[in-house]
């Protein structure tokens, strides 16, 4: 027997439409499948909970009785096994049953792809993972990392009244996507990263997918470049004093994303002068390059070493420190994949 926790009204219209029998019918369908696709592992009540939000937006709380005799919870179910993981911090994904999540690892982090082949690659791999889930009930997660030519991008919601140009006479082209937030720039010298990772697995949480894409970069700042950044309450992204040195959009289909965060490592900020970023008045736009050179306050005494970098090896460091602590956050293990010039650009 199963309680079912709708998410919101829609669902429980949804519920209340396709009737109680089938939804069990369908669930029964679920559990038995998972069971064939695992191999016959055991299926803990968390992870039934995690495999039915993602299909249903439901909850479950099992009774002592099964609801059908016939099929007995012994070859799905062991009550009394715990879900295993391990949660350092609020900012972490679970790992469960002592494995990480694979993810395939796209790192083009020395090309500059031009945005619109980026934006079509990520819709073109979410619809391929949405179809696999479909059919397996899971699929590996992605990220990308990259740099882009000169180009600005409007968020949804986004209003002209925030750029500072005739749009017909753009500097750079102009996108707008279905991404949050307000227009940005996208540029070289600032690392771009596109997770497109599969919600459900980690946390079906938007606020808390957001903190921790945030708490990546936090990380990154202060473990290899000792600068104390943090977040702003009531806005996303990371910030240094008034300055923000991370934008962060993301799009969100079937608990999959994808769109992502924008680090300034070695920009050149004088684009965003032309724009009013992320459509904040009273703030600024910073680099890793400039605190670091300028020797700025907020940045920590123990690395003098950085000082003397070039541009190519502070981009190295902070692509491989992000690297990590994404991996970390996430509880991530990289499969390196390679794509060819040719069949990444086929899809501009």
């Amino acid at each position: 027997m199963y309680l079912y926790c709708a998410a919101s009204k829609r669902e429980t219209r949804g519920l209340v439409r396709v009737g109680v029998y089938k939804v069990d019918a369908s669930i029964d369908g679920l559990i038995c499948s998972y069971f064939v696709n695992s191999g016959g592992n055991v299926l803990s009540y968390s992870k039934l909970d995690m495999i039915l939000l993602g299909e249903y937006c439901f909850s479950t709380v099992p009774s002592i009785t099964p609801a059908y005799p016939s099929l007995p919870l012994g070859p799905y179910f062991d009550l009394h096994k715990p879900l295993l993981y391990s949660k350092p911090s609020k900012f972490t994904s679970l790992v469960i049953n002592g494995h990480r999540r694979i993810c395939d690892l796209f790192d083009l982090h020395q090309e500059q792809v031009p945005y619109e082949v980026a934006w079509s690659w990520q819709k073109e791999i979410v619809r391929d993972k949405r179809a696999q889930i479909t059919k397996e009930g899971d699929c590996n997660d992605t990220l990308i990392i990259l740099q882009h030519p000169p180009v600005y991008t409007l968020g949804t919601g986004s209003t002209v009244e925030n750029l500072k140009f005739d749009m017909k006479n753009a500097p750079f082209n102009i996108y707008r996507t279905e991404r949050g937030g307000e227009v940005t720039y996208h540029g070289p010298g600032q690392l771009v990263m596109y997770p497109i990772i599969n919600l459900r697995m980690h946390k079906m949480d938007l606020h808390w997918y957001l903190r921790t894409l945030e708490e990546v970069v936090i990380r990154v700042l202060s473990s290899t470049f000792s600068i104390q950044a943090s977040m702003v309450e009531g806005l996303t992204g990371v910030w240094v004093g008034n300055e923000k040195l991370a934008a962060v959009g993301i799009r969100v289909s079937s608990w999959i994303t994808y769109h992502g965060l924008a680090l300034n490592v070695t920009t050149d900020l004088s684009p965003f002068k032309w724009i009013i970023p992320c459509g904040i008045r009273d703030r600024q736009v910073g680099s890793i390059k400039e605190l670091v050179r300028e020797g700025k306050p907020c940045v920590g005494h123990g690395r003098p070493d950085l000082h003397n970098l070039d541009d190519a090896s502070l981009i190295h460091i902070t692509h491989k420190s992000l690297l990590e602590e994404f991996s970390q956050a996430f509880q991530l293990e990289y499969s390196h994949k390679n794509i060819s010039s040719p069949m990444l650009y086929e899809r501009k």
